[in-house]
């Protein structure tokens, strides 16, 4: 099992080698990929280390998988080329995320439609991500009719260069800038660019790929997402409008019987998800359970999950692991 990691110096990739290496992924070689810039430099996994590769090299090496982090126009020109040396590539960038022919997978809700013809696999974005992770076994009970999600983004998804704004800040260095305004003690309603309807691209993203993912355009979805001065991970506020009504305790308990969820609630001993919970860990985190009193078969949520990990990294690497142990690769 040869599998690339491409974007491998970058924010994400970095994580991707780290989950591979925590999980024991089943690889027996690992193909490191970076920008030429890096080619010949070494990283570290699992105790030795591996030569940067060019991505003519890698391809050539004609990995099993190759995991892309390495953004959309990398993933647009070189994605189909390691397909065409018989590689399946799951993506991170949103190049493949809305092609009508590119599976858009989370694990815990669509990967059984997966199958050996996928050559490319798109992650989705990754506020969506931990949101799907938390509607699909409420969809599947209660039927979801509207969802209203606010999103609390941690600069580590803008990258390296975002952190290093917000570090600079709290240091009082004036410092290459990420964001038009500063983000230390602040928060910026504002991630990606803003599109013709007033919405960002990363609130339409998480509308289109919400539909996609739980396989029903049924759902409404709306979103205003945020960026706000944290590292651990994302946090969202999300109201969801049912067509069944519900009880809250049996909502508790589908959540806690759900993979990849873990539900911290218990306001009484102040205990809620927040992003430092949530750093470094793979599941997702829900808290604040409640129905919404303003509206009927509404429910409010509070999820958190780090950004990097099953947001991004995490999910990659779990849609390889569903590959190889259903043996479609």
């Amino acid at each position: 099992m040869k599998v690339a990691v491409v974007g491998a110096t970058g924010l994400v990739g970095t994580v991707m080698l780290k989950v591979l290496e925590e999980r024991n992924f089943p690889l027996t070689e690992l193909i490191p990929v970076a920008s030429e810039k890096s080619v010949g430099k070494e990283i570290t996994f699992k105790g030795k280390k591996f030569p940067i590769v060019s991505m003519d090299t890698a391809i050539a090496m004609k990995p099993d998988i190759a995991l892309f982090s390495a953004g959309g126009n990398t993933s647009l020109e070189h994605a189909p080329r390691f397909k065409e040396a018989g590689t399946t590539v799951i993506d991170n960038s949103s190049a493949w995320r809305m092609d009508p022919n590119v599976k858009l997978v989370v694990p815990e809700v669509n990967a059984h439609e997966l199958s050996i013809d996928n050559k490319i696999i798109a992650n989705p974005n990754c506020s969506t991500i931990q949101m799907v992770v938390v509607l699909k076994p409420l969809h599947d009970k209660y039927k979801i009719k509207r969802v209203v999600v606010s999103t609390y983004q941690s600069v580590t998804g803008t990258g390296v260069k975002a952190v290093e704004q917000l570090m600079d800040e709290r240091k009082g260095i004036d410092g290459p800038k990420a964001y038009p305004y500063e983000i230390d003690l602040n928060v910026l309603p504002h991630i990606d660019v803003f599109m013709e309807n007033g919405y960002t691209k990363e609130e339409m993203k998480m509308v289109k790929e919400t539909n996609k993912i739980m396989g029903d355009n049924n759902i409404k979805v709306t979103a205003t997402t945020v960026r706000i001065p944290v590292m651990g991970g994302h946090s969202e506020s999300v109201n969801i409008e049912f067509e069944n009504d519900f009880d809250l305790a049996e909502v508790r308990s589908i959540l806690e019987k759900s993979p990849g969820i873990i539900v911290v609630d218990d306001v009484a001993n102040l205990k809620y998800p927040m992003p430092k919970d949530a750093h470094e860990k793979d599941e997702v985190f829900v808290g604040r359970i409640r129905r919404d009193e303003s509206a009927p078969k509404a429910l409010n949520l509070w999820i958190v999950a780090d950004n990097l990990r099953k947001g991004a990294a995490t999910n990659a690497v779990q849609i390889a692991e569903y590959l190889i142990r259903k043996e479609l690769v």
